[in-house]
């Protein structure tokens, strides 16, 4: 029995741009909720910060990462 599936090749070669425009929409979403903040209430202030640490935490993983992908690509693994 043959296998009609194949994995998809690892194509590395926009990891850096691809993580570049998901720091920024991020960053984005983190603005657009600070002025939310402005008209919420209590409870959902409290769940807009909490969400926004998550965030915060995304984009340093998404940096590092974006790093990690510079690195691999200046030594041509792309």
């Amino acid at each position: 029995m043959s296998n009609k599936y194949q994995a998809k090749p690892d194509d590395r070669s926009n990891n850096v741009e691809r993580l570049q425009s998901m720091v920024k929409n991020t960053m984005e979403n983190m603005e657009a909720a600070e002025e939310t903040m402005l008209y919420a209430s209590p409870e959902e202030r409290a769940q807009i910060e909490a969400k926004n640490k998550r965030r915060e935490q995304s984009v340093a993983a998404m940096q590092a990462e974006m790093q990690d992908e510079k690195a691999a690509r200046e030594k041509g693994y792309n």
